[in-house]
């Protein structure tokens, strides 16, 4: 993994972990458009959700780390996005947010 790779997934892993909430309880996806997507689309509250999202190197880095949460049991789509999506963000999957 890239050194950058490898900050965002610390950073993203320090948050979840901090969360207490594991694995199987998180939505992660990719996006060119944090409102659009997790504020809008998954109904992702800014204030009473918990949630995170980092900027990627590329839209490569993005749908590599996304595979990764993935793999580690996070739920989520996978194979979206397109070039300009180089945001990575998760979510605690609730009643009110939608996958």
């Amino acid at each position: 993994m890239q050194t950058q790779t490898v900050s965002l997934c610390s950073e993203i892993d320090a948050w979840m972990t901090n969360v207490g909430v594991r694995n199987p309880g998180w939505y992660v996806g990719i996006t060119a458009n944090i409102g659009e997507r997790l504020f809008g689309d998954h109904n992702v509250s800014r204030t009473n959700d918990t949630w995170i999202y980092r900027r990627c190197l590329n839209a490569t880095e993005a749908r590599e780390l996304e595979a990764s949460y993935h793999r580690a049991g996070c739920r989520g789509a996978g194979g979206g996005g397109d070039n300009d999506s180089v945001y990575i963000y998760a979510y605690v999957i609730t009643s009110t947010t939608v996958e």
